[in-house]
């Protein structure tokens, strides 16, 4: 009996832990770990493609009111950058007012999301606003 607590303490350490059990907590912090990843994956570009969007209205609003595009003009641009990007919104739902000292432009959309067993909407409303300095 003695000899074999001695074996036991002498034996090496992987040798000691091989009792075939399965880690419960280590498989649920895995699985977390992957969803988390599969949903920032979906998701992050969503986000991503929004702020470039952003971004080109601020641009466009500036070179509007100093080069004096119209409406139509602005709208164009806006939905050249929109499709570029893959981004589920209709010319019609840009929104754009334009006058010698103001240029306005906003847009809404929503862009589905499909994650394995979770459906939800994103919703999404960039503007932008520019006025002449004179």
């Amino acid at each position: 009996m003695q000899l074999e607590a001695i074996q036991e303490l002498h034996a090496p350490a992987h040798r000691r832990c091989e009792r075939g059990e399965g880690k419960l907590k280590t498989v649920i912090t895995l699985a977390i770990i992957v969803l988390a990843i599969y949903s920032a994956v979906k998701i992050v570009p969503i986000y991503v493609s929004e702020y470039q969007l952003s971004d080109k209205m601020q641009e466009q609003a500036r070179f509007a009111v100093v080069n004096r595009y119209t409406e139509d003009q602005i709208r164009d641009n806006i939905l050249k950058v929109i499709q570029d990007l893959d981004i589920p919104a209709k010319r019609e739902s840009i929104k754009v007012v334009s006058t010698n000292s103001i240029v306005r432009i906003s847009l809404e959309y929503t862009v589905p999301v499909d994650l394995l067993f979770y459906h939800m909407d994103l919703h999404f409303s960039p503007s932008s606003e520019n006025k002449a300095l004179i």
